[in-house]
Protein backbone atom coordinates (compact mmCIF):
# COMPACT_ATOMS: atom_id res chain seq x y z
CA UNK A 1 0.00 0.00 0.00
CA UNK A 2 1.46 3.37 -1.04
CA UNK A 3 1.50 6.42 1.20
CA UNK A 4 -0.22 9.35 -0.39
CA UNK A 5 0.82 12.99 0.16
CA UNK A 6 -2.02 14.35 -1.92
CA UNK A 7 -4.65 12.75 -4.11
CA UNK A 8 -3.06 11.08 -7.13
CA UNK A 9 0.52 11.67 -5.99
CA UNK A 10 2.74 8.96 -4.55
CA UNK A 11 5.45 9.88 -2.06
CA UNK A 12 9.01 8.74 -2.50
CA UNK A 13 10.16 5.90 -0.29
CA UNK A 14 12.20 7.13 2.64
CA UNK A 15 15.93 6.51 2.19
CA UNK A 16 18.02 5.46 5.18
CA UNK A 17 21.59 6.75 5.44
CA UNK A 18 24.26 5.36 7.74
CA UNK A 19 25.73 7.52 10.48
CA UNK A 20 29.06 7.35 8.64
CA UNK A 21 27.46 8.74 5.47
CA UNK A 22 25.79 11.55 7.43
CA UNK A 23 29.06 12.49 9.14
CA UNK A 24 30.85 12.52 5.80
CA UNK A 25 28.25 14.78 4.22
CA UNK A 26 28.26 17.14 7.21
CA UNK A 27 32.07 17.13 7.20
CA UNK A 28 32.09 18.35 3.60
CA UNK A 29 30.03 21.35 4.68
CA UNK A 30 31.56 22.18 8.04
CA UNK A 31 35.18 21.14 7.56
CA UNK A 32 35.80 21.70 3.88
CA UNK A 33 33.70 24.81 3.33
CA UNK A 34 31.43 23.41 0.64
CA UNK A 35 27.87 24.67 0.51
CA UNK A 36 24.93 22.57 1.62
CA UNK A 37 23.46 22.92 -1.85
CA UNK A 38 26.66 21.63 -3.56
CA UNK A 39 26.99 18.65 -1.25
CA UNK A 40 23.28 17.78 -1.39
CA UNK A 41 23.32 17.78 -5.20
CA UNK A 42 26.56 15.78 -5.41
CA UNK A 43 25.29 13.13 -2.99
CA UNK A 44 21.70 13.07 -4.25
CA UNK A 45 20.25 14.35 -0.98
CA UNK A 46 17.42 16.70 -0.24
CA UNK A 47 18.84 20.09 0.74
CA UNK A 48 16.48 20.30 3.71
CA UNK A 49 17.71 16.95 5.03
CA UNK A 50 21.35 18.02 4.81
CA UNK A 51 20.58 21.41 6.39
CA UNK A 52 19.06 19.56 9.35
CA UNK A 53 22.07 17.23 9.67
CA UNK A 54 24.42 20.24 9.62
CA UNK A 55 22.31 22.09 12.20
CA UNK A 56 22.40 19.12 14.57
CA UNK A 57 26.13 18.64 14.03
CA UNK A 58 26.83 22.29 14.84
CA UNK A 59 24.89 21.94 18.09
CA UNK A 60 26.81 18.79 18.98
CA UNK A 61 30.14 20.38 18.16
CA UNK A 62 29.34 23.45 20.22
CA UNK A 63 28.69 21.27 23.25
CA UNK A 64 31.85 19.19 22.76
CA UNK A 65 34.13 22.09 21.84
CA UNK A 66 35.73 22.80 25.26
CA UNK A 67 36.93 19.21 25.63
CA UNK A 68 38.41 18.97 22.13
CA UNK A 69 41.53 20.99 21.35
CA UNK A 70 43.52 20.01 18.29
CA UNK A 71 46.80 21.51 17.18
CA UNK A 72 46.95 23.25 13.82
CA UNK A 73 48.76 20.21 12.33
CA UNK A 74 46.19 17.80 13.77
CA UNK A 75 43.34 19.91 12.43
CA UNK A 76 44.83 20.06 8.91
CA UNK A 77 45.48 16.30 8.95
CA UNK A 78 41.92 15.68 10.10
CA UNK A 79 40.52 17.82 7.28
CA UNK A 80 42.76 16.05 4.75
CA UNK A 81 41.76 12.59 6.01
CA UNK A 82 38.06 13.45 6.02
CA UNK A 83 38.29 14.68 2.44
CA UNK A 84 40.18 11.55 1.41
CA UNK A 85 37.63 9.39 3.21
CA UNK A 86 34.73 11.13 1.48
CA UNK A 87 36.43 10.83 -1.91
CA UNK A 88 37.02 7.12 -1.34
CA UNK A 89 33.38 6.61 -0.33
CA UNK A 90 32.17 8.35 -3.48
CA UNK A 91 34.55 6.29 -5.62
CA UNK A 92 33.31 3.09 -3.95
CA UNK A 93 29.68 4.04 -4.62
CA UNK A 94 30.50 4.84 -8.24
CA UNK A 95 32.23 1.49 -8.65
CA UNK A 96 29.25 -0.30 -7.09
CA UNK A 97 26.91 1.40 -9.55
CA UNK A 98 29.19 0.61 -12.49
CA UNK A 99 29.47 -3.04 -11.46
CA UNK A 100 25.70 -3.29 -11.12
CA UNK A 101 25.24 -1.66 -14.51
CA UNK A 102 27.63 -4.04 -16.27
CA UNK A 103 26.22 -7.05 -14.45
CA UNK A 104 22.73 -6.05 -15.55
CA UNK A 105 23.89 -5.39 -19.11
CA UNK A 106 25.61 -8.79 -19.37
CA UNK A 107 22.69 -10.69 -17.84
Amino acid sequence: MDTMDSPGRKSKPRRVHSEEFRKGAVGLVLDEGKTVIQVARNLGLSESVLFEWVRKAKLGRARARPALRLTKDERSELVRLRKENTDLRMERELLKKAAAFFAKENA
